[in-house]
């Protein structure tokens, strides 16, 4: 706009001054030839005043220091005296306007190009007091002669004024265009302005202001959108067309360890293959679906195509799906593991029974069957019945059967319970600490007690001990079982609680153990909320602690 204005002013200005130059021109070279014809004039009455007799030497004498032309012509139109001329070789003049107006008026003048001085030529003929026509002449310059000795200063001058036209049409333009650049165009109507521009800048102030509430909008709808996605567990990243990310949530960034992941390229989020393939796979406008293992989790990523005027941007889902899998591991181990223990005391059962029966063992030998089968019954029972608890400890709805149990009171009656045996292994079973109650399912909590006071007896040693305590610490009900027994090895310590894993299975099964009772006792810290806490030392002893928040004085 700035280079129009300046142009616009710069031409305005030469045009003005082209057409000023030429009107002053035209002016000057009018005022001329009037000035000119007045000395035409005046001259030939000078000349006629002082003509008498047919004084043709005076003049010649004139003739010779006259720039005009002077001619004498009778009143016949015979040609007889010319300065300029042979007057023997002009024809009669009778006829010429100048001639023929003097003859008739006493004076006559004309303006035509002369065919003795080949220019354009001025006549004017006064008639003498004989008759005869005196005709004074004179070229008549065109506006390029007369201005052409005065040219260079002519040149000068527009020179000079061009030169003044382009630094007056710089300032002007810098004026004019000054209070529009001044134009706040966030406050557009705060800034001075020319009257013709309010309406402009009122248009503008309501389109700032329109464009204030949706971006308010847009922010808000924004911080909505970020606030939903942040709060999900779940991951959720955009890519763009360009296959870079658009936007990624609080779960994404933390999942694939990047903070600052907006507008980097989808590769260098991750570079896992099964994730690399899934996105590929969107962005060639298919949907795809993959495992991923990330920082010992396993997620299960869902991409999407979005189609953009036939390209593809995506969008990725992740769930955290490690639970699940880990259930499922567990539930095909467990079912495994079920079908293993369960068959063999059947299998057992079954070939003392078929033993039995087709006749082959003696009459003395049926005690010794019948009491394997009665060992292996009650073997199968209890692994059912162990089956059982843990599949009951799975129901949520348990919490609801919760109410205040004494700790101290239950470990008193599972240390009776357990008394016999730990008198049979030779194992010292005692308990201290205090009366602390805590919410949860007595007979749960009564199985859990007995499973480790169990555990603390068969996996002792001759003249060991184990000792039960229980203590309030920070709020905090703490239940430990003790003992000195033969310890766990650091690399079991972290599976003790998988269902029907043994330390030493050949010693599990003369203790005739399901395998399933420190399974019981995690599931039901689970159930109630509970910390379970593990210190062992092989050979020296093991320390199992149980941690209640839910405590409360009785």
């Amino acid at each position: 706009m700035k280079r129009r204005i300046f142009w616009s002013i710069l031409l305005t200005s030469f045009l003005v001054l082209a057409l000023t130059v030429s009107v002053v021109m035209i002016a000057v070279y009018h005022d001329f030839e009037t000035e000119r014809k007045a000395e035409i004039k005046t001259e030939a009455g000078y000349i006629a005043a002082a003509y008498y007799d047919e004084n043709i030497e005076y003049l010649r004498d004139i003739g010779k220091t006259s720039k005009n032309r002077i001619t004498l012509i009778r009143y016949d139109g015979t040609v007889l005296y010319d300065n300029f001329a042979d007057t023997s070789v002009l024809d009669n003049h009778k006829n010429r306007p100048e001639i023929a107006e003097a003859m008739e008026s006493g004076s006559g003048e004309a303006q035509r190009a002369s065919d003795t001085l080949g220019e354009k030529t001025y006549y004017y003929a006064v008639r003498l007091n004989n008759g005869n026509i005196l005709r004074v002449a004179s070229t008549m310059r065109n506006i390029a002669k007369v201005f052409d000795t005065s040219a260079t200063y002519i040149e000068l001058t527009l020179l000079l004024a061009l030169v003044i036209s382009i630094a007056a049409s710089d300032t002007l333009t810098k004026r004019i265009v000054r209070p529009i650049n001044n134009i706040k165009l966030d406050s557009p109507l705060s800034s001075y302005a020319y009257d013709e521009l309010s309406p402009l800048l009122v248009k503008i102030d309501k389109q700032n202001q329109k464009i204030t509430l949706q971006m308010e909008e847009l922010k808000h709808k924004q911080r909505e959108f970020s606030g939903i996605t942040d709060s999900m567990n779940e991951a959720l990243i955009i890519y763009g067309t360009d296959k870079k990310v658009l936007s990624a949530n609080r779960s994404a960034k933390r999942i694939f360890s990047c903070y600052q992941p907006q507008g980097l390229g989808y590769l260098e989020i991750c570079r896992d293959i099964p994730y690399i393939r899934a996105v590929e796979d969107a962005f060639l406008g298919k949907s795809a679906d993959a495992k991923l293992t990330k920082a010992g989790r396993i997620y299960r990523i869902s991409v999407n195509p979005v189609n953009e005027n036939d390209n593809y941007a995506a969008v990725l889902f992740a769930v955290d799906i490690t639970e699940s899998e880990q259930a499922e591991q567990m539930r095909r181990e467990f079912s495994a593991n079920v079908s293993h223990e369960l068959k063999t005391p059947l299998t057992s059962i079954l070939g003392c029974a078929e033993i039995m029966q087709s006749g082959i063992a003696k009459p003395e030998d049926f005690p010794h069957f019948t009491e394997q089968i009665y060992n292996e019954a009650k073997r199968l029972l209890s692994l059912i019945d162990d089956i059982i608890k843990l599949s009951r400890l799975d129901e949520s709805e348990l919490k609801n059967e919760f109410s205040e149990v004494d700790l101290y009171k239950l470990c008193e009656k599972v240390i009776d319970e357990l008394a016999q045996k730990a008198k049979d292994s030779d194992v010292a079973l005692s308990l201290k600490g205090e009366r602390l109650c805590v919410k949860g399912i007595e007979n749960t909590l009564h199985e859990m007690i007995y499973n480790l006071c169990d555990n603390a007896i068969t996996y002792n040693i001759k003249g060991g001990s184990a000792e039960v305590s229980i203590l309030n610490e920070n709020g905090h009900a703490i239940l430990s079982v003790e003992d000195t027994g033969i310890g766990i090895a650091p690399e079991h310590q972290s599976r003790v609680f998988e269902r029907f894993y043994r330390v030493d299975k050949s010693h599990s099964k003369e203790t005739g153990g399901t395998g399933l009772g420190l399974s019981i006792v995690k599931h039901g810290a689970i159930l109630h909320g509970a910390e379970i806490r593990l210190t062992s030392t092989l050979g020296k002893g093991s320390v199992i602690e149980l941690i209640f928040n839910n405590t409360a004085n009785k």
